[in-house]
């Protein structure tokens, strides 16, 4: 540790991203599209005047919010958008979760939310999964500071309805619920059109995973206008330029194109539940998923050695090595010669 660190800084556990490897290997260990973003993208960045480059882009972010807003059925004053889901989930800790109460999540969930936890200086108080490894809504207090949690949840895969949320929402109504919905486009129900009912509620979304640009770092929030508001009073205090002009174009592209949208996340989810019945197959217990990977784990194989197996054999998945997951594996969903490619490697590992 450097003398020059803050305390604080000493004291971080920083999130740690799947593995970005140098070598050719079937990459299955970060949950990015398969597939290319939609034509019109490429377009737009081929036909992007770089002479708007010099300029500074809109403050406001305008036009990427009309585009989302009108694809999502909400108002443009409803959305926030930053580099990234993470970013605007930092810009959320900063402006919701720094209470005297501690902020609720799920014990398994999205693991930067500890990390910003440790940042902000937010208490946190965590509750285990359910017995079929589902987010337990009744668990959340009426007294919390605050509650966040994925849906689908990751790295399990599974989503709750969105009466199920309305019922949390009902029940917690002073403080923040922030759903995190980065896969919800695989197979889950948005719970966006509660923002309308529920004042508190705050949605998050990605580019990076449905619209196939992880590349770019684009995100978004949805919720009431004095929701937008708050995040916009962070923002504005240290950046208020998070968006840049090309992102913006090339998210707006990637809106325009529903025919593409459909057609791969429709793709996802088939060669997913063409992998989950090849893998049950194997002797591996597949837990349900409404996103765009699988947790699995295998009763008489270790998990860890299964994840060096496969890399030698060019396959790279991800292994939590923590208590409760390390027996466990999560495996993006590729295209489907990619998963044929992760089953053979597995057939010959489960001899």
């Amino acid at each position: 540790m450097s003398k020059f660190w803050s305390p604080a800084v000493r004291e971080l556990t920083p999130y740690v991203p799947g593995e970005q490897p140098r070598e050719r290997l079937i990459k299955l260990n970060t949950n990015e599209n398969p597939y290319p973003p939609a034509p019109g993208v490429e377009a737009a960045l081929r036909d992007f005047p770089a002479d708007h480059l010099r300029r500074y882009p809109d403050p406001e972010s305008r036009a990427l919010r009309e585009a989302l807003a009108a694809e999502l059925g909400v108002a443009t004053e409803q959305v926030f958008v930053g580099n990234g889901s993470d970013e605007v989930l930092a810009l959320a800790f900063q402006a919701f979760f720094r209470q005297a109460r501690p902020l609720e999540m799920p014990t398994i969930s999205y693991s930067f939310y500890p990390v910003y936890c440790r940042l902000y200086g937010v208490e946190r108080r965590t509750h285990p999964l359910d017995t079929e490894w589902r987010v337990d809504l009744d668990a959340f207090g009426q007294d919390a500071g605050g509650v966040i949690f994925a849906n689908p949840n990751a790295p399990t895969g599974h989503g709750h309805g969105r009466e199920a949320i309305a019922g949390l929402l009902e029940r917690v109504s002073e403080a923040v619920v922030l759903v995190d919905e980065a896969y919800v486009d695989f197979g889950g129900e948005s719970a966006v059109p509660l923002v309308e009912r529920f004042p508190n509620l705050l949605v998050t979304g990605t580019f990076s995973k449905s619209r196939s640009l992880a590349g770019l770092r684009l995100g978004y929030a949805v919720g009431s206008r004095e929701l937008i508001e708050g995040l916009e009073r962070v923002k504005d205090s240290f950046n208020s330029y998070p968006v840049d002009s090309l992102a913006s174009a090339l998210g707006i592209a990637s809106l325009a194109d529903h025919e593409h949208f459909e057609a791969c996340r429709e793709a996802v989810i088939t060669t997913r539940e063409r992998t989950r019945v090849r893998l049950e197959s194997l002797g591996f217990q597949v837990l349900p998923s409404q996103a765009n990977f699988v947790l699995v784990s295998h009763p008489e194989l270790d998990a860890a050695q299964l994840f060096v197996g496969l890399r030698e054999r060019g396959v790279l998945v991800r292994h939590f090595n923590t208590e409760v997951l390390r027996d466990h594996l999560r495996i993006s969903i590729g295209t489907d010669d990619e998963m044929d490619s992760l089953v053979e490697a597995l057939e010959s590992l489960c001899r």
